[in-house]
């Protein structure tokens, strides 16, 4: 009997194109979480390893043993997977689960064989470490840590795949993978765009180690390895509190010590350092240190050369930030770049708000739409009609948001924020765009919508609600899904949606997201420069792109900035347009190194072409 599987078409498609987000293993939405994958912790149990163990078959990388058949066997359909992934990418993973229920019980009704993998004296190592069930050198297991949708990573299976629980764990896989010679990472949810998950040798995944300890006595949470932005935010929400959070699936620990944790927050909480109180630490010999120790490494020293990686974070002290009762969110629209960043950077330098961000058309009709068609819509009538090509995000409490409108006029509150979101079907509709072309403006577009008597006549041309927003999505039974959420209030409170990250997630869900982001001054004409040569890159190569973001942090004197390219990593042609980019990209950033102070690139691969030499980053 032959092995591969004879399954093509759609469903086949969108398992090649997991994004490996791992939002499938939080509870965003407030739906559950896949129950196997809950139990099980191998991402393979998760509805984001079904999908690439899917693949996996159809192209033939892997055999049907008896672990596929019980990760096959151990979804019961549910179909949450499908709200969690068709929120922030449209897909539907519940097809590809149930193709491969079909296949493997179609598999066994025609008597296929079903194959056993056989234990050696390393994974008896392994499960003698973290326990029987914790340690496997299974096929099915290990194809689904096997690649990484990074365009420039191929494919590397490892031998073995370790899921510990405590740093005594940690402790002694290190010290036999060193005894044995064997090469390993450290795995979080896989999320990776830089390909820094992968090995030949043993992964070693911390979905186990989620403990969360609260000190409020010394505003800090302890945190394990395995606990997700999402998931510390919400024990922090309870208590008054708030993190300087990374993205919702994204681990705590590895965003610290490996980018720093950026976002709209690092206006007033900083990155890196700034956020940590202590973190604890197995070296490459499998001795333990704290940062806090006498003779630990300094982790966040600047440094420009290759450093090779300190050890595994295995815990961190988080700081926690007290939340007050008035905080909002506004939108201040802008026409030109230049004078965006210029506001951000003076609310910056006169600490006025918390998170603060420069935003493009993209980011905000991304973010905000519940489809990437109406998305593609909206944005050029937000940005050519109504001549808001970038918005600066500002949150704050009551004082904050009081001096943000004495500062600029217009400004978007968070109930014309509701209006615009709820109404954006008939935001996109020709009849409102020829409406608002007629009309002889004396003031800019937004100075009119925004006025407190255009909002009932708002409300009649756009029709806010939530059966008004469900309405853009294609797929009819989701529809009732879609309603029921957004009728929930913090569905559309800017506030809510930015502390926890929520519609962040949705920036990949055209195709994968390849994120340059630099530490740099905040200088609206060096900026300006450098989007200038990123677009000349894309377009020269055929690259989807488009702006990300620009913070300001460190009183207005630097700022994160972002720019994204989009690639479709299951398309070799796509692949092979970043792949032809890269010399040009590396040549630009290595300038920039050479030529302005002050500016550093968050990478964890460096060199011509993207080769992969290890990197630790240094803020």
């Amino acid at each position: 009997m032959e092995n591969k599987p004879k399954l093509n078409g759609p469903t086949l498609e969108m398992a090649k194109r997991c994004r490996h987000y791992a939002m499938c293993k939080i509870d965003y939405l407030g739906t559950g979480i896949c129950a196997s994958g809950v139990a099980k912790h191998y991402v393979s149990y998760y509805p984001q390893g079904r999908m690439d163990l899917y693949a996996a078959l159809a192209s033939g990388l892997v055999p049907v043993t008896d672990v596929l058949e019980d990760i096959a066997d151990s979804c019961d359909l549910c179909g949450v997977c499908d709200y969690q992934c068709h929120f922030y990418t449209e897909m539907r993973p519940s097809l590809v689960m149930a193709a491969l229920k079909s296949y493997v019980d179609d598999y066994r009704s025609r008597g296929g064989e079903v194959k056993r993998t056989h234990s050696d004296d390393v994974l008896a190592s392994l499960q003698a470490i973290t326990g029987d069930q914790w340690a496997s050198n299974d096929p099915a297991i290990l194809v689904t840590y096997s690649h990484d949708p990074f365009p420039l990573a191929p494919l590397l299976m490892p031998r073995y795949v370790a899921l510990p629980r405590t740093r005594e764990e940690v402790s002694g896989i290190v010290r036999l993978a060193r005894e044995r010679g064997i090469n390993y990472v450290t795995r979080g949810n896989g999320g990776s765009t830089t390909a820094q998950v992968l090995t030949d040798g043993i992964v070693i995944d911390v979905n186990r180690m989620k403990g969360i300890e609260i000190d409020m006595e010394n505003w800090v949470a302890k945190v394990g390895a395995g606990v997700t932005s999402f998931d510390l935010q919400k024990e922090a929400a309870q208590l008054g509190c708030r993190i300087c959070s990374a993205e919702p699936s994204a681990m705590v620990c590895s965003n610290i010590i490996c980018s720093g944790t950026f976002s709209t927050w690092a206006n007033v909480y900083g990155l890196a350092a700034d956020n940590a109180v202590d973190a604890e630490f197995v070296g490459p010999d499998g001795n333990t240190f704290n940062l806090n120790d006498k003779t630990a490494p300094n982790l966040f020293a600047f440094h420009r050369g290759d450093a090779s990686s300190p050890g595994i974070c295995t815990s961190a002290k988080v700081k926690l930030y007290p939340v007050t009762d008035d905080e909002g969110g506004v939108l201040v629209p802008f026409s030109s770049l230049g004078e965006a960043l210029e506001f951000a950077k003076q609310l910056s330098i006169r600490r006025i708000g918390l998170a603060v961000g420069v935003l493009g058309g993209h980011y905000v009709t991304s973010f905000t739409s519940p489809s990437k068609e109406l998305a593609d819509r909206v944005k050029p009538v937000l940005t050519d009609l109504l001549g808001a090509n970038y918005m600066v995000l500002v949150l704050g409490d009551s004082y904050a948001i009081k001096s943000v409108k004495s500062m600029a006029n217009p400004v978007i509150g968070n109930e014309l924020f509701r209006t615009l979101v709820l109404g954006m079907p008939k935001l996109a509709d020709d009849g409102w765009q020829d409406l608002v072309r007629g009309i002889d403006w004396e003031k800019t577009a937004f100075e009119i919508l925004a006025g407190v008597e255009m909002q009932t006549v708002l409300e009649m041309l756009l029709s806010p609600s939530p059966e008004n927003i469900t309405s853009a999505v294609a797929d009819t039974d989701m529809r009732d899904f879609y309603q029921h959420l957004y009728e929930r209030p913090e569905m559309l409170d800017l506030v809510w949606l930015n502390t926890f990250r929520i519609v962040s997630a949705r920036m990949s869900r055209h195709k994968h997201m390849v994120a340059f982001i630099l530490y740099m001054p905040m200088e609206a004409k060096l900026i300006e420069d450098i989007i200038g040569e990123l677009e000349e890159i894309a377009r020269k190569h055929g690259i989807t792109h488009d702006y990300g973001f620009v913070t300001p942090m460190d009183f207005g004197k630097r700022a994160v900035f972002e720019y994204d390219y989009y690639v479709d990593h299951a398309d070799e042609a796509d692949r092979k347009r970043i792949q032809d980019a890269a010399p040009e990209l590396m040549a630009l950033i290595d300038r920039l190194y050479r030529d302005v102070k002050g500016t550093t690139w968050i990478k964890h691969i460096v060199s011509q072409g993207f080769s992969r030499k290890e990197q630790f980053l240094y803020i």
